[in-house]
């Protein structure tokens, strides 16, 4: 029997699924975040774990390198690939929303929108019929309204402390996000009757 391979994505999300993975027996090696190794092997449940950068799990689900992944919902809207959303896991809960300076939201045609995440920005704005400028950002996306560089961000907010003390406020809650269990397309064809039992092993671990 072919083992499962499974992506997890690096950081926090990989540490809550390691801990609902042994919730649901099964054993994860106790250097996983120590080792420098990158593919962990789980002999007893014929599984094997490699960590990712997030916005990589996506792209090694849909083409098959692993058979499942776990990813946040933010970069499952980012890179939008062709994978099946098998489960919410609950954990890593954040949302999408539009900030900024609360001078700015009554003036947000035209606007300038900075983001990490381009992709679903532009789909977000163009469903919504709106043209916006958007310029992708990698640090702190919060100095980009306090700067000029942008009217508004569009960001993962999970308590909105972050922007409550750099003077920003939330102008529209835009989607509820959190951790996701994908698999790739064929492997769930292929892989069926594994994925089937792995999946059940983590719901009912959720439950308890």
């Amino acid at each position: 029997m072919a083992k499962l391979r499974v992506a997890m994505a690096k950081g926090r999300l990989a540490e809550e699924a390691t801990q609902l993975f042994q919730k649901a027996g099964i054993i994860i090696p106790e250097d996983i975040f120590s080792s420098r190794k990158l593919i962990f092997k789980l002999p007893e449940a014929d599984i094997e774990i490699f960590l990712v950068k997030p916005a990589d799990v996506p792209i090694y689900v849909e083409y098959g390198t692993a058979d499942l992944g776990i990813v946040g919902k933010d970069t499952l809207l980012e890179e939008n690939r062709s994978l099946y959303e098998l489960l919410d896991l609950k954990f890593g809960a954040c949302k999408f929303a539009l900030a900024g300076l609360p001078d700015k939201k009554k003036k947000l045609q035209q606007r300038k929108v900075a983001t990490k995440y381009p992709a679903f920005t532009r789909r977000y704005f163009r469903s919504k019929g709106e043209p916006v400028e958007i310029i992708k950002l990698n640090g702190s996306i919060e100095l980009a309204p306090l700067t000029g560089l942008a009217d508004t961000i569009l960001d993962i907010v999970e308590t909105g402390r972050t922007l409550k003390e750099n003077g920003l406020i939330i102008f529209e809650e835009i989607i509820d996000l959190s951790a996701r269990l994908v698999a790739n397309r064929i492997s769930m064809k292929t892989n069926k009757e594994q994925i089937d039992r792995l999946l059940n092993s983590i719901s009912r671990a959720m439950g308890d």
